[in-house]
């Protein structure tokens, strides 16, 4: 498959929106000192280092970018870690991020361990939002939202900085 032919957003547009995220994400939580980007496997994760570094560099919040372990073929069969131990994630804000909200089905996975977690607020951001829910999921931070077929494929590459961008196949 040529991702080329098929490119939504270029790396520039990618990361200006990426930034775009990052500036929402202060506005709405400026008081806070720390906040966890929480990436789920794969280009969520790389999403999350992003939004880190960007909010790192905008505004005096401490950032720290965490891995959600989910396996997304198998998602209730298979538990939730994290790279972290869970009371580093205690009493504090935590922004979920993915690359794709599709069903919503891998984000309502990952935000369930959070629920036996103390945590102060979470809010969820996606890279693109196709629009085409199953579960209850809505993102408090988009990228792009796109209307798609359900024949379509969807993909975000961002830790390939050659190609880095949103592709539609």
């Amino acid at each position: 498959m040529e991702l080329i032919d098929n490119q939504i957003l270029s790396q520039t547009q990618t990361l200006q929106k990426i930034r775009r995220i990052a500036f929402e994400i202060y506005e709405n939580n400026f008081e806070e000192k720390e906040i966890v980007i929480a990436g789920i496997r794969g280009q969520g994760h790389a999403f999350a280092k992003l939004v880190a570094k960007f909010l790192k560099e905008i505004s005096p919040i401490d950032a720290s970018a965490v891995l959600i372990d989910v396996d997304k073929d198998v998602t209730y069969d298979t538990p939730v870690e994290f790279d972290c131990d869970e009371r580093f994630l205690e009493r504090k804000t935590i922004i979920v991020v993915d690359d794709v909200l599709n069903s919503g089905r891998t984000l309502a996975y990952s935000l369930a361990p959070f629920l036996s977690i103390p945590v102060k607020r979470i809010q969820v951001a996606v890279m693109v939002d196709r629009n085409y829910r199953r579960f209850p999921i809505m993102a408090d931070y988009v990228g792009y939202e796109l209307s798609t077929t359900l024949s379509e494929y969807v993909t975000v590459i961002l830790d390939n900085e050659e190609k880095m961008g949103v592709y539609l196949h």
